[in-house]
């Protein structure tokens, strides 16, 4: 057999790794790496030496570590035995993933859990030649694009569920607004799976989302815009009036019905509804007369008079005299173990502990039943 006289690899995007096909070489030959290549020589499965980019004449002085092991012999022609492999270092941006199956994410606003599929595509290069042979390659003769891409889309489809859902949660994301927050989470996978990948002397280049898909006619994702407009609404009229609009809304519905029970009602709808309206609309007019009210003559509060607090929907309230509260009372919005504080406490303490209060609870009608 010849011996070889040139050792080159010109390379494609679709092997990553490739075997010289002989191992009779000789000193004197021309080993050509070319742009983005690594080639190393190895004997009895033994990594020795390593070639970057660039044209060299085979010496037994520019293989050190193979000649220590080998004892390569001296002159021009001398013949010897060793593997070249090379691993072609360019970038491959065009690798395409995406979800088998839906996978769940619960909505960190809303708490619903919703089935999402999603698509994307990542690129990858190859850092660390010498890690990648060691670690993956092993015996085989060449090592293909592929065959990465396929051992680190069962590593994405394993790991996307979790990274995806503590994203969210971390970021308090809903599940409606995701498609605007694609860019920040694909660089969070990125980040996440790259610790796989250089385990291998491989980089993550980049990950992307491309879709981010979420079945509209789903029951639970249904739900969830149920859900947001829900909290919109409240949001925007404020949780009194929204309770006031649910309250007409069930009055109404009862009234609808056959029989004396919604006779009476419609009798009575007229005035409750007149009387909560008449209160709601009070309220708001006392409180813009307030504001406007800057008429110097009108006398001011009685001094030292006692306030208290009172934590209503886990927010706490304004402060508010003893004349106030029976009204508070009677509809319902204090109630006997509602925490409240005045001044002389050290902690809040429920409203019926305060004594001057207590008596007023058996002052006013309880609230009438649902």
């Amino acid at each position: 057999m010849a011996l070889i006289e040139v050792i080159k690899y010109n390379g494609n995007t679709t092997e990553f790794v490739w075997k010289f096909p002989s191992e009779d070489l000789k000193l004197g030959a021309q080993l050509i790496v070319n742009h983005s290549q690594c080639a190393f020589f190895i004997k009895n499965g033994v990594i020795c030496d390593e070639f970057n980019e660039g044209r060299y004449t085979l010496k037994s002085a520019n293989i050190p570590l193979l000649n220590k092991l080998v004892n390569l012999p001296f002159g021009d022609k001398s013949s010897f035995a060793a593997e070249v492999w090379y691993v072609n270092m360019v970038t491959k941006l065009d690798n395409k993933w995406g979800t088998v199956k839906p996978i769940n994410l619960e909505d960190p606003l809303y708490g619903i859990v919703i089935p999402v599929r999603a698509f994307g595509q990542y690129g990858f290069k190859i850092v660390e030649p010498k890690n990648f042979l060691h670690t993956i390659v092993g015996t085989l003769k060449t090592f293909s694009a592929q065959k990465i891409v396929e051992y680190f889309n069962g590593k994405v489809q394993s790991s996307i569920s979790t990274v995806l859902g503590k994203a969210i949660v971390q970021n308090k994301i809903s599940l409606l607004q995701i498609a605007a927050f694609q860019d920040e989470l694909s660089e969070i996978c990125r980040k996440s799976f790259n610790e796989e990948f250089i385990k291998y002397g491989i980089e993550l280049v980049n990950f992307y989302f491309m879709s981010i898909n979420i079945p509209e006619d789903d029951t639970s994702f249904i739900k969830l815009k149920e859900a947001k407009e829900l909290a919109m609404k409240v949001k925007t009229v404020g949780k009194d009036i929204y309770q006031m609009e649910r309250s007409f809304d069930v009055m109404e519905k009862a009234a609808e019905n056959e029989g004396s029970a919604g006779s009476m009602i419609n009798a009575g709808l007229g005035l409750g509804a007149g009387l909560s309206l008449g209160n709601a609309m009070g309220n708001q007019f006392s409180q813009t007369g307030n504001n406007l009210n800057t008429n110097p003559s009108t006398p001011p509060p009685i001094p030292n008079q006692k306030k208290y607090f009172f934590v209503v929907n886990g927010v706490r309230s304004k402060p508010f005299l003893i004349s106030d509260l029976p009204k508070l009372i009677s509809e319902g919005i204090i109630k006997q173990d509602t925490l409240a504080w005045t001044e002389g406490l050290q902690d809040w303490v429920r409203t019926i502990e305060i004594e001057e209060i207590k008596s007023l609870f058996s002052q006013t009608p309880p609230p009438i039943p649902k």
